[in-house]
């Protein structure tokens, strides 16, 4: 099977793209090459494009058909505007037997009107996230492509996945991960919303990548959404404790060094931060059922539990001295916000 990836360096696709290849697939990335996540696998073929340059892409991917053949899937890991999934669709239509796009299980309703979400009965609205919120417009522009030229679409939703080089906590920096095991180290506030217990999945990328690489090439996923996520489900507290006990931190004091802020209030300290990341996401019960994926992928059962986990990724950090970078915005913004907020419970007890 002829596979393309626009991306595939990225945290999730870094275990799906060696995964391609080990099952003895053709696979060739299109990127800029300058991904910090992982590096494209031994056995790929990479084309250095910038897919923003509609044009230079277009072209890379009219020779790389020319040399190589038309595709068998396309998967769009780094899709993030409607309009740049209504160029792909001009851009691959009639060259490929399958376009793969990674949206996000964050599109949703939210707040859930249930508390498991499945796929065809759970709808797509985020009021409080536009990132969010185009991804269920890209989706959107794919079912009236397939309705009016028969474009061969298939939706993936990610819920929150993560890998070796990442530190999942609720409220830490995308950039710099080290960040909160740096404030859980030095004493620092850790900021949560609410009291910490809504429910949240957690998937490590080696197992998305076995139910994902299931779908590629596969009819029935055509013209179909799937989400992918493991069974792992954990209180925000839970996971905080389970980082804590890999850094070799005691988990009773980083809970007790845990600033709770109600979520609303958070946005109103800054909206930008929190808004989309925490209410439209983060602050919501996110538990799946995966029944679906499983029906065209049997085998498919996750392996990873983030308690083990998390200890290959506290690993990873201490091998390498400039891993456990902070984040000093990150870091003051923390700092500021759990001040502001305790001062004003002070107040309201003084």
């Amino acid at each position: 099977m002829r596979v393309l990836f626009v991306g595939g360096t990225g945290l999730i696709s870094s275990a799906v793209s060696p995964l391609v290849v080990s099952r003895g697939h053709d696979l060739t990335l299109i990127n800029r090459g300058t991904s910090l996540k992982a590096n494209a696998p031994e056995g790929a073929r990479t084309i250095v494009a910038d897919v923003n340059d509609t044009e230079a892409f277009r072209a890379a991917i009219k020779a790389d058909v020319a040399a190589h053949g038309e595709y068998d899937s396309v998967v769009q890991w780094i899709g993030f505007d409607p309009d740049h999934i209504s160029r792909d669709i001009e851009t691959f239509s009639g060259i490929t037997k399958q376009y793969v796009f990674i949206s996000s299980a964050s599109a949703y309703e939210t707040p859930p009107g249930f508390y498991i979400t499945h796929e065809d009965s759970t709808p797509l609205t985020n009021p409080y996230w536009k990132y969010s919120r185009d991804k269920a417009e890209s989706e959107a522009r794919l079912r009236v492509a397939y309705g009016e030229t028969g474009f061969p679409y298939t939706v993936v939703r990610p819920s929150h996945t993560y890998a070796r080089t990442d530190i999942p906590a609720a409220i830490n920096s995308w950039t710099h991960p080290w960040t909160v095991v740096d404030r859980m180290e030095r004493g620092a506030p850790i900021l949560m919303h609410g009291d910490g217990t809504s429910l949240w999945t957690v998937t490590d990328h080696r197992d998305f990548a076995f139910a994902f690489v299931g779908l590629l090439g596969n009819e029935k996923a055509i013209a179909d959404e799937f989400h992918i996520t493991s069974d792992d489900v954990l209180s925000w507290n839970q996971i905080n404790a389970a980082i804590a006990s890999a850094a070799g931190l005691d988990p009773e004091r980083v809970y007790e060094q845990t600033v709770f802020i109600p979520t609303d209030l958070l946005v109103r300290f800054d909206r930008e931060a929190f808004e989309g990341p925490i209410k439209g996401d983060k602050a919501n019960a996110a538990i799946f059922d995966n029944s679906k994926v499983r029906s065209l992928v049997p085998g498919y059962r996750p392996q990873h539990r983030f308690e083990d986990s998390i200890h290959e990724s506290i690993e990873w950090f201490m091998e390498k001295p400039e891993r456990r970078s902070v984040d000093a915005a990150a870091n003051a913004l923390y700092d500021d916000v759990s001040a502001r907020f305790l001062r004003g419970v002070g107040t309201m007890f003084s």
